[in-house]
């Protein structure tokens, strides 16, 4: 009998052949993200892409042995429903949130893409899975591009290095200008203060869809700016 298992069947190779083309999807994915150095790589893709095959495979063929008409029966999209909500503890450990910014949010969403992915090809369906995985490529590198083209749409960060002589309520003026530019401050720091001239010298990070160059305008005819430039270095 267990011979019988172990030696491949019509059915089996089928199997195998989902099984394949679960892994090879799931690769490539990964690859990409292997290139592009993201916080998931290769191995955690493909883990993901046949994890996923496997547990569909399981429902699809694993249970034959025990099913009788009338008496058992089986659902296999349980298996797939259970896939879904238990990739939610990968999901939730690879989005961060650093300085006010959410991150990993796309790693996730390329993790859940994954699993489907495998889960498709397991299920008998090559065809969405192959789709599924060029429109994740579409996505990546085809939006881009547009992105890059709409500038309008897009949130411009930026730095300014501005110097000042030091009077009551200055910083309060500098910040309400950029608000009144289209901008939120995303971080603050005083670089140097109280030289002979009573001046100073703070790093303001900005954050918008606003004009910069109308900005800097703005900032440099505050009473009491002295010079102000840009600078966007950003510390570590």
């Amino acid at each position: 009998m267990l011979r019988a298992a172990l030696e491949p069947s019509g059915q089996g190779w089928v199997q195998a052949g989902e099984f394949g083309v679960a892994f090879l999807l799931s690769g490539v994915i990964g690859l990409e993200r292997e290139i592009r150095q993201k916080a998931a790589g290769l191995r955690t893709y493909t883990i993901v892409g046949v994890g996923a095959a496997l547990f569909t495979l399981v429902s699809k063929y694993g249970f034959s042995d025990v099913l009788h008409t009338g008496t058992v029966s089986l659902d296999p999209s349980r298996m797939a429903a259970q896939i879904v909500s238990g990739l939610g503890f990968i999901g939730a450990g690879v989005i961060f949130v650093q300085r006010g910014s959410v991150q990993g949010l796309t790693t996730a969403a390329t993790i859940w893409l994954t699993a489907a992915v495998g889960s498709a090809a397991a299920a008998g369906l090559p065809l969405l899975a192959v789709l599924a995985t060029a429109a994740y490529f579409l996505v990546s590198y085809g939006v881009r591009p547009l992105a890059h083209r709409l500038p309008a749409l897009r949130s411009v960060p930026a730095g300014y290095r501005i110097t000042y002589l030091w009077r009551p309520r200055l910083l309060h003026e500098l910040l309400a200008q950029c608000e009144a530019a289209g901008f939120v401050v995303d971080g603050l720091r005083t670089v140097s203060t109280g030289d002979a001239e009573h001046t100073a010298e703070v790093l303001i990070s900005v954050v918008g869809r606003g004009d910069l160059g109308a900005l800097t305008v703005r900032f440099a005819d505050v009473p009491g700016v002295v010079a102000c430039r840009r600078d966007d270095s950003r510390d570590e």
